[in-house]
């Protein structure tokens, strides 16, 4: 008698706690289709606004958002977290003003620093960027860990295409 006592209490254990990951994974679900259904709005509302300019990269940093001397304005209409977060910032003179952009994660490294671009910009983000006068310089790739290097050398040898970053 006791065995099953103590297996109809572990089976009911066991089902409550797959009733929650059941229920935690269907939030996850419509949470995730909803910041999708967001994420689009926002990606057509920057190709609205894109615009092309011309401007003289100073000087690009990751610094804190509420850091990044951008005016008040900006700051407070950030979201809480967004503010504490580091964030690519790029200083440029377009025209006579300084003006402080954030870029893409994605582009960052590849903007000169100290020399004239074409950016596309859409309000106050960059999204994309071109060097104006001269050559591209390539960007330094980045060392990689013994654990990196390992698996790369594992797939070399079972001829397996390298993992994308």
């Amino acid at each position: 008698m006791p065995n099953l006592l103590l297996l109809s209490t572990f089976s009911i254990v066991m089902l409550s706690i797959t009733g929650v990951l059941l229920i935690g994974v269907i939030v996850l679900f419509f949470v995730g289709k909803k910041l999708d259904k967001k994420q689009a709005e926002q990606q057509k509302l920057m190709d609205e606004n894109r615009q092309n300019i011309s401007m003289l990269v100073i000087d690009k940093k990751k610094v804190r958002f509420k850091d990044a001397g951008f005016p008040q304005s900006v700051v407070d209409q950030a979201p809480k977290l967004s503010k504490l977060m580091k964030v690519p910032v790029v200083k440029a003179k377009v025209g006579p003003q300084i003006v402080t952009f954030i870029s893409d994660e994605k582009i960052f490294d590849s903007i000169p620093v100290k020399k004239e671009v074409k950016a596309v910009i859409s309000g106050m983000y960059i999204v994309s960027v071109k060097v104006a006068h001269g050559k591209t310089e390539p960007v330094p790739q980045k060392k990689k860990n013994a654990f990196k290097r390992m698996v790369e050398k594992i797939q070399e040898k079972a001829g397996a295409n390298p993992l994308k970053k």
